[in-house]
């Protein structure tokens, strides 16, 4: 029973890392059916900014060349959309299982990145859907053409798979780079990275960001600069919550520093004062024994009196009787 009580609050952290990951899982399989149930009005809501660019009263069609091609496209468009509702719940599971070993200060730290995540997530598709896919399906739609020169007419058939593929690759490109701000600050609350070093590297993290850009998106321009200016944005923002997470974590460690000490010099006035009954107690010890030599000394005079008066007698029957 010895070497197992080691083993008792890792079997019970894994047990509550079970429970919670059950709860994520059923609440992502439960909005699964929810979404799958709208299926229609969800792909039909991801479709508008096509259609919208096709232009009203045209009879435009969407077309799949693989039998099961729409089914599993379904199914794609509800597993994500059920994984954007199921956000906040997995969230909350993740921050239930890592909140109890957290301190105070570190929970109210994290607060704010808690709520931050999924707004920013949201934002990055919400741009993406109202201003960047207007823009690039018009783009992509100024090279059909009639056929007048060519001989042949060019129009767009889009299938339903592949339109979906790169709706959501949008999507989720433009929130994880929403996300750059919350990164960056918890690196720099854990001392990772710097403002300093943040603006010093800046001219890089333009390069990079166009980079990451023009893989990420489709390629066109306006999806590019789309993307890559939103983050050199988000990167200025990084900067500045940076800094400001340096200053509250140096306020903090001077707080702590005066804390400490408040504690040092309380515990060297305990001392001090022990010193002092220390050594007055030392003095009373003195002031004791030297009183009881006094007494000693002067209860062995009488003694020597009484023997000086007895020599006297003597030395006076001496002298009568030599008379």
């Amino acid at each position: 029973m010895q070497l197992q009580d080691p083993q008792m609050p890792i079997m019970e952290h894994l047990i509550e890392l079970r429970n919670r990951l059950t709860w994520s899982v059923l609440a992502l399989f439960v909005t699964f059916g929810i979404c799958y149930y709208f299926v229609e009005d969800i792909y039909g809501f991801l479709v508008r900014p096509l259609a919208q660019a096709m232009g009203p009263g045209s009879d435009r069609r969407m077309i799949y060349t693989a039998l099961t091609e729409v089914f599993f496209t379904y199914v794609k468009v509800s597993f994500f959309a059920a994984c954007f509702i199921s956000t906040p719940v997995v969230l909350g599971q993740i921050w239930a299982f890592v909140a109890p070993g957290l301190y105070k200060n570190e929970r109210k730290a994290f607060y704010p990145f808690l709520f931050a995540t999924p707004i920013l997530f949201f934002l990055g598709g919400a741009m993406v859907y109202y201003f960047i896919m207007p823009l690039a399906w018009k783009f992509f739609l100024s090279f059909e053409s009639t056929g007048s020169q060519t001989g042949l007419a060019i129009q767009l058939e889009a299938k339903v798979g592949e339109y979906l593929s790169l709706v959501m690759k949008l999507i989720f490109a433009f929130g994880l780079s929403f996300q750059l701000p919350v990164l960056l600050t918890l690196m720099a609350r854990a001392g990772l990275v710097t403002s300093q070093g943040l603006a010093k590297k800046r001219k890089y993290a333009v390069v990079i960001t166009f980079i990451v850009a023009a893989v990420m998106t489709p390629p066109d321009l306006i999806s590019q600069i789309g993307l890559a200016v939103p983050i050199m944005l988000l990167y200025e923002i990084s900067i500045i919550m940076a800094r400001i997470s340096e200053r509250k974590r140096a306020a903090s460690m001077q707080e702590d520093d005066l804390d400490d000490d408040g504690e040092q010099n309380h515990d060297d006035d305990v001392n001090a004062q022990s010193a002092a009954a220390a050594s007055a107690g030392n003095m009373d010890d003195s002031t004791s024994d030297e009183t009881g030599d006094d007494t000693s000394s002067n209860t062995q005079k009488p003694s020597e009196s009484s023997d000086s008066r007895r020599s006297g007698d003597d030395d006076e029957d001496d002298f009568n009787n030599a008379r």
